[in-house]
């Protein structure tokens, strides 16, 4: 069996750890991006060779659209060394950070680096990745619960992941001949440190949330990267052009 590789944006921490992890125990090689901690890069990189698996990774800020060109030329010269192909199998647009502030607080800077991060550095980076995607690969965005419900403070952060989710359906239908499919993952509130981290640490908050989720508690990242395994797994391969809600049942 040929092996396959994953290439996923933001993977130190959180969600994107978790979705590397997940993956490297389903016997997938990882390349990965990180922003400013090396460290913890290393670490992760650590423990997926420790799975058996194979992992490098690049520096991506996803502020800047062209650090993401970048990335993905890095990614496709290891892979030419590492294996004599500069193909690969798995796309996980993942990196991303929060911002909360209410319309009437929204500054253009703020603005901007939403634009940049969420939107325009995956657009650029996608396109980038697209011709070295194997025949019959998968693309994963992530979006956010805050497309379907409205959380106060989160417009300008919401508005760019139903871009992204727009951006997948195209995907799906430009990238049908070459078998690839394209789904969107819009988690529900985590408890990471994204955004502050207020979904982990502030108890009140935690509270609220899960009084308002069916299963009763607040997400954590174990529970977001076995979905994104099972899209990069056979068994997922009808799946295409969706936005699959990994939530809890959070304001159903």
């Amino acid at each position: 069996m040929t092996q396959k590789t994953a290439i996923i944006t933001g993977a130190t921490r959180g969600l994107g750890r978790d979705m590397a992890i997940n993956l490297a125990k389903d016997g997938i090689d990882i390349i990965f991006s990180y922003n400013s901690n090396e460290d913890k890069a290393k670490e992760v990189i650590s423990e997926i060779k420790s799975i058996g698996q194979k992992a490098i990774a690049f520096h991506f800020d996803a502020n800047d659209y062209k650090s993401g060109q970048q990335f993905i030329v890095n990614a496709i010269d290891y892979l030419k060394q590492e294996t004599g192909s500069p193909n690969f199998d798995f796309l996980i647009n993942n990196a991303g950070t929060g911002a909360f502030n209410l319309i009437s607080d929204t500054t253009e800077k703020q603005f901007n680096e939403m634009i940049n991060v969420h939107l325009k550095s995956v657009y650029f980076l996608t396109q980038k990745a697209l011709s070295y995607i194997n025949e019959g690969g998968r693309i994963i965005n992530i979006s956010s619960g805050l497309t379907r419900f409205s959380l106060p403070g989160m417009s300008a952060y919401a508005m760019m992941k139903g871009g992204i989710e727009v951006f997948t359906r195209y995907l799906a239908k430009e990238l049908g001949a070459r078998k690839i499919t394209a789904n969107v993952i819009a988690p529900g509130a985590i408890a990471t440190d994204f955004a502050g981290g207020s979904n982990r640490d502030n108890q009140e908050k935690r509270n609220i949330i899960a009084n308002i989720t069916a299963l009763g508690r607040v997400g954590e990242a174990k529970d977001i990267g076995g979905t994104v395994a099972f899209l990069c797994s056979d068994r997922a391969s009808w799946i295409n052009g969706q936005r699959i809600e990994v939530s809890g049942g959070m304001l159903v």
